[in-house]
C-alpha cells in the first residue's frame, strides 16, 4: 500500500515554523558573538588604560581633576543658561540713539524739555580734554584698560572697605557695568539684574573697543537736570562745549555719575564743589595727577550758570518721547515740536503729594517708591511720577513696571456682571469657594452670608467677583475677564489664569488709570494720550490728536456704566477708602492690595480727574501691612484737593443723587488745619473758568472768521 503524503495545508506550517527557528538562532548567535566582540574590546581597552593607572597622591591629583572638569562643564551649562535672558537684551537696536530731535511743551506752550538727539553731539574721545578722562577713570573705574569687564580686584576692594566700614562706601562695578545698566537693565536691585549686567558686560567688552565703551558711556548717562551725557552736562551748567571745560568743571562733571540728583550743582552747588574735590583726591591717591597739579581746581571751584529751580518733568518726556517715535515714524520731518497734554501745576502737586507721604510715612510702612498717573477726562495725561527721585533711578514706575493690581482690578470682573443684567442690589452669597485646586479668602477670613453686589464691591470681598466669574458669566468667564480689561485700555498682555478675577496678573499704573478712566467717561474709551499736536519748525503741523484720531467707541453700556459709577462712589465713604473721598467733591474708586503686602493700590476718579497710585519696592519686599486705603488713597485725595480748587465741578455719569454716605460727607468736608495737618496745597487761579470760556470762544470765532480781502484799487499808493 503506497505512503499518504501529508496534505498541503498541513506542510505550510512546518514550513513557518522552520524559518522561525532559522531566524531566532540567527538572532541569538549573532547576539552572542556580538557580545563576546563587545567583551573582548573592553578587555583590551581595560588591559589598555592599566598603563595610566596611578595611586597614591597622583591618583588624589587626578581624581579631583576630574570633578573639576565635571563641575566646570556643568557650571559653563549653567552660566549658558543664565547668559540666554541678558543676551536677548542685545538684540534690539542699542547702538542707536534714534534721528528724532524733539522740543517738549506743556498744554500751554511753555518749553518742559528736550529729548532725543542733542545739539552738543557726543565728541570722540581723542578729543575730549585729558584731565576730563582722567577725572572720569580715578573715580569710576581705575583698572579700567586693564580688565575684561569685570574686575575682580577692584571688587575685593570694594568688599574689604565696605567691610571695614560697616556700610557701603564703594562700589564693585566696572565702568563697562554702569554702561551695561544704562544701555539695557533698570536700576532694580535683584540678583537677576545683576548677572544680566556681568554678562552683558562681558559681552561690551568682546564687541566693542575700550574707546568705544568709554565714549558710549560719557554720551548715555544721566547726569542731572534733565540731560544726559557729559556734552549735555558741559553746556547746561557751564554754558560751554565738553572741549574747554577746565580740570575744576571736569571734576564737577566726573562726580555727578554717582549721584546726579544729590550732586547737581544747579541744586546744591556746596555738595557738588565737595564731590569735585572727592574727585581731585581720588585723581592723586591713584597716581593720575600730582596735588600740585589739582591745588587750584581746590582753591578755584568751578561755578555754574543760574538756572531756574523748576525741574522738568523726566518721566512724563521719557514716556511722552516714546509716543512721539511711535506717532512720527512715518514722518519724513524728525525734528519736532510737540505740544504735550501735560499740566506743570498739576504735575507738581502730583510729585509734591508722592514725595510727602514716602517722607513722613515711608520708613513707618516699609516702602521706598510710588508712582501715579493723573488723566483729565477726556484722556490728556495731566501728570506723571514713576518714582521718588528721577536722578537716583530713571526706571518709570508709572509706565514699566508690573505689578499686581490686587482688587483694583476687580471692576472688570464687575462690569461684566452689570452688563450680563445683574444690579447692584443683586442679591449673591458670601462663603467659601473654590475652583479647581484654587479657594479664594477673604481678609480676616471671615463670610458675610447673604449680601448684595454692592457691598461686596464696597468692602471688597475676595470671594464675590470669584464667585460672579464662576456662576454668572458662563462659560470662558476668563477670556471675557480678559478680553474687558483690554477693552477698557489695559495694554499689558493679561495672564490667564483662574486667579484673575482678584488682581493676580501684572498691570502698569498707568493701564489703571487708562481703564478708570472710561467710568466717568460714562462707558466710552478714555482716549488716553500724552500728545496733542506735532508740528515741525516751519510750524506745519503733523499731527493733532483731535483731528487725527478715532473717536472713542463705547466699551461698557450707559446702563452698566451707571450702575458700577454708583458702587464706586460708595467706596469712599463707606468702603475701603474713606481717606480717598475729595474735600466736597463727590469720589469713586477701589482700593488694592495685594498678597503679602507687596503692593498698594488706589485708582479712583471724580467727574473731572482720574487717577493711579501706586506704592511698594523695587525688590518686592513686603510693607508694614500698608493697604490701599491707607497710603495711596490719602496721596489720591491731597493730589485731587489741590487739583478741585477753582474749576466747574462735572457730574459723575449715573449718579444723579451722591449715596446718602457721600452726602455726608461731602457736607461736613473740614479744612485740613481743623484735623491737626499741615494746610493743603493751593493752587494759583490765573483766569476763571467763565473768562477762560469767554476767551477760548473768541479764538475759535477768529478761527472760523473769513479773511479779509482788500480791493487794491481802493488802496491808496503812496510814491
Amino acid at each position: 500500500m503506497a505512503e499518504e503524503r501529508p496534505p498541503e495545508d498541513q506542510k505550510k506550517p512546518r514550513l513557518k515554523r522552520h524559518i522561525l527557528l532559522r531566524v531566532d538562532s540567527w538572532i541569538d548567535s549573532t547576539m552572542w558573538n556580538a557580545g563576546f566582540q563587545l567583551a573582548e574590546t573592553w578587555e583590551e581597552i581595560t588591559i589598555f588604560f592599566r598603563r595610566f593607572r596611578v595611586r597614591g597622591w597622583k591618583k588624589l591629583f587626578f581624581e579631583v581633576l576630574g570633578e573639576g572638569m565635571t563641575l566646570g562643564t556643568a557650571g559653563f551649562v549653567l552660566l549658558l543658561a543664565l547668559a540666554q535672558p541678558a543676551f536677548e537684551e542685545t538684540k534690539k537696536d542699542w547702538r542707536n540713539h534714534g534721528d528724532f530731535a524733539v522740543t517738549f511743551l506743556d498744554r500751554y506752550g511753555n518749553l518742559i524739555g528736550h529729548r532725543g538727539i542733542i545739539h552738543e553731539n557726543s565728541v570722540p574721545i581723542d578729543e575730549l580734554p585729558d584731565h576730563l578722562i582722567k577725572a572720569v577713570l580715578a573715580t569710576e573705574d581705575r583698572r579700567f584698560f586693564e580688565h575684561f569687564g569685570i574686575d575682580f580686584l577692584g571688587l575685593a576692594r570694594a568688599m574689604s572697605e565696605n567691610a571695614r566700614a560697616g556700610t557701603v562706601v564703594q562700589g564693585g562695578s566696572t565702568l563697562t557695568q554702569q554702561l551695561a545698566k544704562n544701555l539695557f537693565l533698570t536700576n532694580e536691585r535683584s540678583i537677576e539684574r545683576k548677572i544680566k549686567e556681568a554678562f552683558l558686560a562681558l559681552w561690551l567688552e568682546a564687541n566693542l573697543t575700550k574707546k568705544e565703551i568709554l565714549s558710549l558711556y560719557l554720551d548715555r548717562a544721566y547726569m542731572g537736570g534733565g540731560t544726559f551725557g557729559a556734552a549735555a552736562a558741559a553746556q547746561f551748567y557751564f554754558g560751554k562745549p565738553l572741549t574747554e571745560v577746565n580740570l575744576a568743571e571736569s571734576a564737577m562733571l566726573a562726580g555727578l555719575f554717582k549721584a546726579p540728583a544729590k550732586y547737581a550743582p544747579h541744586v546744591n552747588l556746596p555738595a557738588a564743589r565737595a564731590r569735585a574735590n572727592e574727585v581731585l583726591s581720588n585723581m592723586v591717591q591713584g597716581g593720575i595727577m600730582t596735588e600740585g597739579q589739582v591745588i587750584a581746581a581746590r582753591r578755584n571751584p568751578a561755578s555754574v550758570i543760574d538756572r531756574d529751580e523748576a525741574e522738568a518733568p523726566d518721566f512724563f518726556l521719557d514716556w511722552a518721547f516714546d509716543e512721539v517715535q511711535r506717532i512720527a515714524a512715518k514722518f519724513k520731518d524728525h525734528t519736532l515740536v510737540v505740544r504735550t497734554t501735560i499740566d506743570t501745576g498739576l504735575q507738581k502737586a502730583a510729585e509734591e503729594a508722592v514725595a510727602a507721604n514716602l517722607r513722613e510715612y515711608g520708613e513707618s510702612y516699609n516702602v521706598k517708591q510710588g508712582a501715579l498717573v493723573m488723566i483729565e477726562n477726556g484722556g490728556a495725561v495731566r501728570a506723571m511720577v514713576g518714582g521718588r527721585d528721577y536722578g537716583e533711578s530713571q526706571f518709570n514706575r508709572a509706565s514699566r513696571a508690573l505689578r499686581q493690581p490686587g482688587s483694583s482690578f476687580k471692576v472688570y470682573t464687575y462690569s461684566l456682571a452689570m452688563e450680563s443684567g445683574l444690579t447692584p442690589d443683586s442679591p449673591i452669597v458670601d462663603a467659601p469657594i473654590s475652583w479647581g485646586n484654587w479657594s479664594p479668602h477673604n481678609y480676616g477670613n471671615s463670610y458675610a452670608g447673604r449680601i448684595d453686589i454692592k457691598t461686596a464691591l464696597a468692602k471688597s470681598i475676595n470671594t464675590i467677583p470669584v464667585r460672579l466669574a464662576k456662576d454668572k458669566l458662563g462659560p470662558g468667564a476668563i477670556d471675557k475677564i480678559m478680553a474687558e480689561a483690554k477693552k477698557f485700555g489695559v495694554e499689558t498682555p493679561i495672564r490667564k489664569d483662574v486667579t484673575i478675577p482678584i488682581g493676580t496678573s501684572e498691570v502698569t499704573v498707568l493701564d489703571q488709570a487708562t481703564a478708570y478712566a472710561v467710568f466717568p467717561a460714562g462707558g466710552l474709551q478714555s482716549r488716553r494720550h500724552g500728545i496733542g499736536q506735532i508740528t515741525n519748525y516751519a510750524g506745519d503741523i503733523l499731527y493733532d490728536f483731535e483731528r487725527d484720531e478715532p473717536a472713542p467707541e463705547r466699551v461698557l453700556s450707559e446702563t452698566a456704566a451707571a450702575y458700577m459709577n454708583q458702587m464706586l462712589t460708595r467706596v469712599p465713604y463707606v468702603g475701603t477708602a474713606r481717606r480717598a473721598a475729595v474735600d466736597g467733591v463727590l469720589t469713586g474708586g477701589k482700593t488694592g492690595t495685594t498678597q503679602a503686602y507687596r503692593d498698594a493700590w488706589f485708582c479712583g476718579f471724580t467727574g473731572n480727574y482720574t487717577a493711579a497710585v501706586w506704592f511698594g519696592n523695587d525688590d518686592y519686599t513686603s510693607s508694614n501691612n500698608m493697604t490701599g486705603g491707607s497710603l495711596p488713597a490719602m496721596t489720591f485725595k491731597a493730589l485731587m484737593d489741590y487739583a478741585h480748587q477753582g474749576i466747574d465741578l462735572r457730574p459723575i455719569p449715573g449718579v444723579e443723587t451722591p449715596p446718602p454716605e457721600a452726602q455726608k460727607e461731602i457736607a461736613k468736608a473740614k479744612p485740613a488745619e481743623e484735623e491737626g495737618k499741615l494746610p493743603p496745597m493751593v493752587r494759583p487761579r490765573s483766569l476763571s473758568a467763565e473768562t477762560t470760556r469767554m476767551i477760548r470762544g473768541i479764538a475759535r470765532m477768529l478761527d472760523e472768521a473769513k479773511p479779509i480781502v482788500l480791493d487794491p484799487q481802493k488802496v491808496a499808493s503812496v510814491d
